[in-house]
């Protein structure tokens, strides 16, 4: 098999393509043939070492492919079905091996490289808009990053639920097609909690769906309703400083709450219950999942550059 080894804990540079052994599935494992590995900010964690994971080690979570074995005691699989998950770790390989109740069945309609392209936003896209905050019809919600892969998907739930999407970006490109995606308003990062405000007439927003972290979080708590709910969920610009829970107070009974898509796919119903949701927006045209560009195997040092410079819009792929 080939995959990309992480030695040492750095820049992109740090990752290579290493050739091995493929691994066999131990009972109740299967192994997978890789598709597409979806590459993700968690990636970006895990290769400078924000994790602490054990060296040497594959990174990528995520990805869609083909059952190429099963291991004993595995039913609900057999060889050559088309699957998806999104927390098998070791992605960045042409071949995955993990416990079977990590993977889901891809539905017909739906390609296993779209599958791979929407597992980890796609779900976290749908708790965030069902059980963080249930955004109700004419709500008006703040969502950060809305031309990139996890903003596009957001957006476009939260407009399925009948909610209202004011939406940040850092260039026009971005910001027409976050507009051409179905947003509301679409503005910069600079001010944006005070325009939030007016465009809510004062009142604020519902929710503010925060993956940046640092650099939105205090005005994103500024922009918040009385009990609005501030979802932070990532910290691409850096992790947000202590706060004093006095602000939440102030602000008129806010909710703040750091989430994981772990704790909302806890249960094997819950996450299969959550990936045919997906799957169904998508089969039914309520979901177009954009991928941004796609790279080799080889070439994740680069895909990390694109994803940290955020130079592209919608999802990046690997394709072993």
């Amino acid at each position: 098999m080939k995959a990309i080894v992480v030695e040492r804990t750095g820049g992109p540079g740090v990752m290579t393509l290493l050739e091995g052994e493929d691994p066999g599935p131990r009972p109740g494992q299967i192994a997978v043939r890789v598709a597409a590995a979806g590459v993700n900010f968690i990636d970006v964690y895990h290769r400078t070492g924000a994790y602490g994971l054990p060296l040497p080690f594959t990174p990528g979570l995520e990805g869609g492919g083909y059952v190429a074995a099963l291991g004993e005691g595995v039913t609900g699989f057999a060889v050559g079905d088309e699957v998806a998950w999104k927390s098998v770790p070791g992605s960045y390989a042409d071949l995955v091996v993990g416990d079977a109740g990590e993977f889901v069945p891809v539905p017909e309609k739906v390609s296993v490289e779209t599958a791979a392209a929407v597992m980890l936003q796609g779900l976290t896209a749908h708790y965030l808009c069902h059980s963080v905050y249930d955004v109700q019809e004419g709500d008006t919600v703040v969502v950060h990053a809305a031309a990139g892969g996890m903003g596009l998907l957001l957006t476009q739930m939260v407009k399925y639920k009948g909610g209202k999407v004011i939406a940040t970006v850092s260039s026009d490109a971005k910001a027409e097609l976050a507009r051409q995606n179905g947003a509301d308003h679409v503005m910069r990062y600079e001010g944006f909690g005070a325009k939030a405000r007016e465009l809510t007439g004062g009142e604020g927003v519902a929710a503010v769906y925060d993956g940046v972290g640092k650099t939105t979080f205090d005005e994103g708590l500024e922009a918040l309703r009385p009990r609005g709910v501030m979802a932070l969920f990532g910290q691409s610009s850096g992790p947000v400083p202590p706060v004093d829970p006095q602000r939440l107070h102030k602000g008129g009974s806010l909710v703040l709450t750091r989430p994981t898509l772990g704790d909302f796919t806890r249960t094997r119903e819950e996450y299969l219950a959550r990936a045919a949701d997906v799957f169904r927006m998508i089969e039914e045209d309520d979901l177009l999942v954009r991928v941004g560009e796609t790279f080799r195997l080889e070439e994740a040092p680069e895909a990390h550059e694109a994803l940290q410079a955020r130079r592209t819009t919608g999802k990046l792929l690997l394709i072993p």
